[in-house]
């Protein structure tokens, strides 16, 4: 009678164990899909530009549209690529004053 309820016992908390990891596996993956975005150059990367006066949605909303708009000279970057990356772009220091006004425009919407 002892084994039959000592396998049963294993049974269930090898059964724990595997809702124990397939709750934390589903939990970190969640939490990894939550932290990712679509800012592949943060204010770290465009140091020329001062984020400091926005809230945490504001900066996103900026680096968003920085991270999204193209530089005018035909490279293909973005306009944060292009700040952040290349310094001998001819018009970079457009994209910089282009980069502070989102900054300007998000400071104006609500935080």
């Amino acid at each position: 009678m002892k084994k039959r309820s000592s396998k049963k016992a294993a049974a269930r908390r090898f059964r724990a164990l595997n809702w124990i990891a397939a709750t934390a596996a589903f939990g970190l993956i969640g939490y990894a899909i939550s932290q990712m975005s679509n800012i592949a150059y943060g204010e770290a990367q465009i140091r020329v530009v001062n984020f400091s006066a926005l809230s945490s949605k504001q900066k996103t909303r900026a680096l968003t549209a920085a991270n999204q708009a193209r530089c005018t000279c035909g490279c293909g970057m973005t306009l944060a690529q292009c700040v952040a990356t290349d310094s001998t772009c001819p018009i970079r220091d457009g994209n910089i004053d282009r980069i502070k006004l989102m900054v300007d425009d998000a400071a104006r919407s609500t935080p």
